[in-house]
């Protein structure tokens, strides 16, 4: 699947590791609702050209999750700065 890699000069592979790192921490530093949403433009920084459709869950077990993931952050992240901001979309 990385076969293109195999062909590329140095050069060229330190500016793809640059470009990945760029989109890696571009995704790392979203915060508040951001981390929430589909984040194609992390999926686009492969070779493949792909553009998967997420499996949708219903409210509840999506609701589920997000609590879920809430509460991930309160057990991981106990220290980290809380914000009362609603998404306004």
């Amino acid at each position: 699947m990385d076969e293109d890699l195999d062909s590329l000069s140095h050069d060229d592979l330190v500016r793809e590791v640059k470009r990945l790192r760029e989109g890696i921490r571009r995704h790392r530093d979203s915060t508040g609702h951001d981390l929430c949403w589909h984040h194609p433009h992390l999926w686009g920084l492969l070779p493949e050209s792909t553009d998967p459709l997420p499996e949708v869950p219903g409210w509840p077990q999506f609701l589920r999750g997000c609590i879920r993931y809430r509460q991930s952050l309160d057990e991981r992240l106990p220290d980290a700065p809380r914000t009362t901001r609603d998404y306004l979309g």
